[in-house]
């Protein structure tokens, strides 16, 4: 598989899992059959709002990986998160502005994040904190990645695509120490939000740094094993 080839294939997979974490129904081969025909594609039992949420999240992840010598700073931030939510945002929430922050507290699922001037006036020193850490390379950048990650949905900074934004920007991080992305799969979901979520209760990211770690071991195992697969000698007659 050409280098071509292989991002479009992460592309799809990447996709299909941070949007299905969100909620998406659509399965791989509906993200493939999108990826490949555009929004003309409407697969059977799908929404039009799920089709669009998709192809941002192709435009999104598209614009990053052609961008990876942007600065690790707000306007970075910003731009993907315009990308990932474009399509989707006016129809959810008719007053919000993609890629700006919220002007409203956040609530997600059972959790309320407080009060967001607060938390977003907190961006700007993540951003710079984590960007001098990438810089230093004296954090390993796995770890660095999960603890950005961490910080970013506790301060939770936009009206809509939080987790699709923030992993994203955790795959710029390992991508500027040319690691592979980390694709965090939507049947993991729980494992994942129980490890955000105790960055809240117990103030730790200790959690949230295993589960990327387990998270890369068992994709690593699982492109092995697909590998042998394709790999071994057929016997056809």
């Amino acid at each position: 598989m050409g280098d071509l080839e292989f991002r479009k294939h992460s592309e799809i997979i990447f996709s299909c899992h941070s949007c299905g974490i969100e909620g998406s129904s659509f399965s791989v081969d509906d993200t493939r059959a999108l990826f490949e025909q555009g929004l003309g594609y409407y697969p059977v039992g799908k929404t039009l709002l799920e089709c669009q949420e998709m192809a941002d999240h192709f435009k999104a992840y598209e614009w990053m990986h052609d961008h990876l010598d942007h600065p690790f700073d707000v306007a970075l931030m910003k731009t993907i998160n315009r990308l990932v939510t474009q399509g989707s945002l006016p129809y959810r929430v008719p007053d919000a502005v993609p890629g700006e922050f919220t002007t409203v507290d956040m609530v997600a699922g059972d959790t309320l994040f407080g009060d967001h001037e607060k938390l977003i006036a907190q961006v700007p020193r993540l951003m710079e904190s984590t960007a001098k850490a990438m810089a230093e390379g004296t954090i390993h950048p796995m770890v660095l990645s999960a603890r950005f990650h961490g910080f970013f949905e506790y301060l939770h900074p936009f009206r809509d695509g939080n987790g699709r934004t923030g992993r994203l920007l955790s795959n710029f991080i390992l991508l500027q120490f040319g690691l592979p992305e980390l694709i965090i799969r939507k049947e993991d979901r729980q494992q994942y939000i129980t490890a955000l979520k105790a960055k809240r209760t117990d103030g730790t990211d200790e959690h949230l740094i295993a589960f990327f770690f387990q998270a890369a071991v068992k994709q690593m195992q699982d492109e092995l094993d697909q590998k042998k697969k394709g790999s071994r000698t057929m016997l056809f007659f």
